[in-house]
């Protein structure tokens, strides 16, 4: 049985295929449209469905859109249509937001409903011409069943379908779906309970979101940003977020209506120097985020009295707030979905109504690693080096010949096997550098024109984890923080970051053969088992996808070499 999984509502619009149980593919639209996220989160690019990653997903399966059995659509337009469900018509004002309304929560919604109801018809009608060979033979009125899916369960669904857990207390936190912008829950015996809700205007995703606007940053995007910020201030601003930010007790959260200037004074508009307030507004929003958060997990531990914790959602990929969570929370394990934002529910809705449908015992899959996008074989490689008329060499050994060239301080474009999905670059499609010279977080940020302020996060073994990161345990998806070990600090300077910590990931070889090995390379020359793995892209773009991204991304920047496929290209 397949079931595509599509979200399109929002931002980081992505397609998944689930077949019997098993997430065969996974990707996010932007990879292959190369614009940033897909789409802004605006009403009137709703109906933009993400028919490069659907098509992707498809060819994986190696299946056409008539094939499937079903499709689940991670939102669902009947929470919000209240008297309007079951209508065919509708009033659209010309121009909405002079209209506003008290019948909608926004003056844009029917506008958005509009374009969501009818995704159904635009899936089987709307295909870019170059895509049409998989979506053809399919009308309005499909052979396979379609379904609109809650997004806060989509998210939930892609968090304790994906754990390797049997049983697993669920928290969710986003700007918003429907109207929850928070969900928690309890996965037990193979069923989930909905444990409560809270609804808008209360949202943690939307109080970061705006003050990351009010920093001069782009919201519902640079978000991370202002994480990286926050460890270079102090919380002197939290008294007054505390106000605007209560956790009333019962997992309820109230965030009230505040006026950013009059709390805090003029706004920083974009390409401004950073002062030490922008540092400690920064810095007093990631605290007051991480007494909440803390304060809701110990009433779902109250409510559940599960070991476990997994967590989605646009919140969850606060790494620094996660790592909070799993030290000082009352959860014995916790387990972040890597590809925690938006992009996620496609994943979350496919696996929910696949399990639905079949009605299955067992789970047959957990998400152990994020490769779930394409992969380029030699030939393919090979073929496209050629037509660039570049200068390129077949590896004899490649991690050993990588490794030789990082030990030159050389900075190498690493493109390997299958894309990854989710934000986080993962050792398919990343940028590779040596850690032990400081100067190189520097480097990097100007090589790929980020701000200076933001670190870059390191790759370790496994194995070596814990011998190089306090308490460093298995964490495959950068979504945690640890502290980088006193002993440690001068051997990897380039990745800890001002407040002493770092984001790693952690690889074992059967996730990944050829960047285990290449770290194990780079460990024998060095006696350091640690990399620095930063996304392969420039600031605003997407991470590459293609070998053509790669040799472009490659050939315009001061990337030293590539490393992609077998074949390695120096530049001279």
């Amino acid at each position: 049985m397949y079931t595509l999984g599509i979200n399109a509502a929002y931002h980081d619009c992505s397609a998944c295929l689930v077949r019997d149980g098993v997430v065969l593919a996974a990707a996010e639209e932007e990879r292959f449209t190369r614009i940033k996220h897909g789409k802004r989160p605006v009403p009137f690019t709703t109906w933009q469905l993400p028919y490069h990653a659907i098509d992707y997903c498809l060819k994986e399966g190696g299946i056409a859109l008539r094939e499937l059995e079903h499709v689940a659509y991670s939102y669902d337009p009947s929470l919000l249509l209240g008297t309007h469900h079951g209508e065919t018509n509708i009033t659209l004002p010309l121009e909405p937001s002079a209209q506003p309304s008290n019948e909608w929560l926004s003056p844009w919604d029917p506008l958005f409903l509009s374009y969501i109801v009818n995704a159904p018809r635009q899936l089987a009608g709307g295909a870019p011409h170059h895509l049409k060979k998989r979506f053809q033979g399919v009308r309005h009125d499909a052979p396979y069943a379609w379904h609109f899916v809650e997004h806060h369960l989509a998210h939930e669904a892609s968090a304790f379908l994906a754990a390797p857990f049997d049983e697993c207390a669920v928290l969710t936190m986003d700007g918003r779906g429907e109207a929850a912008t928070t969900s928690y829950g309890l996965y037990q015996d193979r069923r989930y309970r909905r444990i409560g809700q809270v609804n808008l205007p209360h949202s943690l995703g939307l109080l970061y979101e705006s003050i990351t606007d009010y920093l001069g940053f782009l919201h519902s995007s640079d978000e991370y940003k202002v994480m990286a910020l926050a460890s270079f201030g102090k919380p002197s601003y939290a008294p007054q977020l505390r106000d605007v930010v209560r956790y009333a007790g019962d997992g309820a959260v109230q965030v009230h209506p505040a006026d950013w200037e009059a709390l805090f004074g003029p706004r920083r508009e974009r390409g401004a120097e950073f002062t030490q307030r922008h540092w400690d507004i920064a810095s007093s929003l990631q605290v007051v985020l991480e007494e909440t958060v803390l304060q809701m997990v110990d009433w779902l531990h109250a409510q559940t009295g599960a070991e476990n914790l997994c967590m989605a959602g646009g919140v969850a990929l606060n790494c620094v707030m996660n790592a909070k969570v799993r030290d000082q929370g009352p959860f014995k394990r916790v387990w972040v979905q890597p590809a925690a934002g938006d992009a996620g529910t496609a994943l979350g809705a496919a696996l929910w109504i696949d399990s639905l449908q079949r009605n299955a015992g067992k789970r047959a899959w957990q998400m152990d690693h994020a490769f779930l996008g394409p992969a380029y074989d030699d030939g393919e490689i090979e073929q496209f080096l050629r037509q660039c008329k570049l200068r390129y060499r077949r590896a004899g050994n490649l991690s050993a010949e990588v490794a030789d060239l990082l030990m030159q301080d050389k900075v190498i474009g690493w493109f390997q096997g299958r894309m990854e999905f989710g934000p986080r670059a993962l050792g398919a499609r990343s940028i590779l550098a040596s850690p032990l010279d400081a100067s190189m977080q520097q480097r990097l940020n100007q090589i790929k024109d980020r701000e200076d302020f933001r670190p870059v996060a390191p790759v370790v073994l496994e194995e070596e984890a814990a011998n190089w990161f306090v308490n460093g345990g298995v964490s495959p998806f950068m979504v945690f923080v640890y502290d980088v070990r006193p002993d440690k600090v001068d051997r990897i300077p380039a990745v800890r970051h001002v407040d002493g910590t770092a984001r790693i990931q952690t690889i074992n070889r059967a996730q990944n053969a050829p960047y285990y090995d290449l770290l194990r390379a780079f460990a024998e020359r060095s006696g350091v088992p640690v990399l620095i793995n930063t996304s392969f892209n420039t600031r605003g773009e997407p991470v590459v996808c293609t070998p053509r991204d790669a040799l472009e991304s490659f050939c315009t920047t001061p990337l030293d070499a590539l490393a992609i496929g077998s074949f390695i290209v120096e530049k001279t």
